[in-house]
């Protein structure tokens, strides 16, 4: 199965303050919402706290170092190679992607792994604690774009890219 990130991210690097989003983007929610639906969804801790509920139509896999967590609606897994091994046994016949929807230390972690990044960057800087590791374009190559002007119920203009690997991945 492939593995995919699902991100937005600002200017500066940021996607996230205080345990939650610092910025409103319908539109991104959308596409957020549309690009997982079906699909296993792999996070840490501190994303699924912050969402306060499981996604639903969606596998939800919370990455954890207490193997006593308890995450009502989700599976829990100790590490991110473990989080893929649930997603893949348990995914939907025919779903070939897993999306890996946050935070900072699942991302970083998982780098090397993805094979596709479906990126907002939000056309701005803002203030935030959790950031996005940089996109090393020897790696990775844009293979869609798209700018989208502020919504009606976004706050900042964005652009939506689509990235694939160029160089071979490690293995999982």
């Amino acid at each position: 199965m492939e593995l995919s990130f699902v991100v937005a991210v600002t200017k500066n690097g940021v996607i996230g303050r205080e345990g939650g989003l610092p910025w409103r983007l319908s539109t991104d929610l959308k596409r957020f919402k549309a690009i997982t639906m079906g699909k296993p969804i792999v996070m840490g801790r501190k994303t699924w706290e912050s969402l306060g509920r499981a996604l639903p139509g969606r596998l939800n896999i919370v990455v954890t170092r207490d193997p006593d967590y308890s995450a009502e609606g989700a599976k829990t897994a100790t590490s991110l190679d473990e989080a893929v091994a649930i997603a893949e046994e348990g995914s939907e016949t025919g779903c070939d992607e897993i999306c890996i929807i946050g935070g900072g230390d699942i991302f970083r972690e998982a780098m090397l792994k993805a094979d596709r990044l479906y990126v907002t960057h939000i056309e701005a800087e803002i203030d935030g604690d959790t950031f996005f590791p940089a996109i090393d374009e020897d790696i990775w190559q844009p293979i869609s774009s798209e700018t989208v002007p502020v919504g009606e119920k976004d706050i900042y203009p964005t652009r939506y890219v689509v990235y694939e690997r160029r160089t071979p991945r490690e293995n999982a």
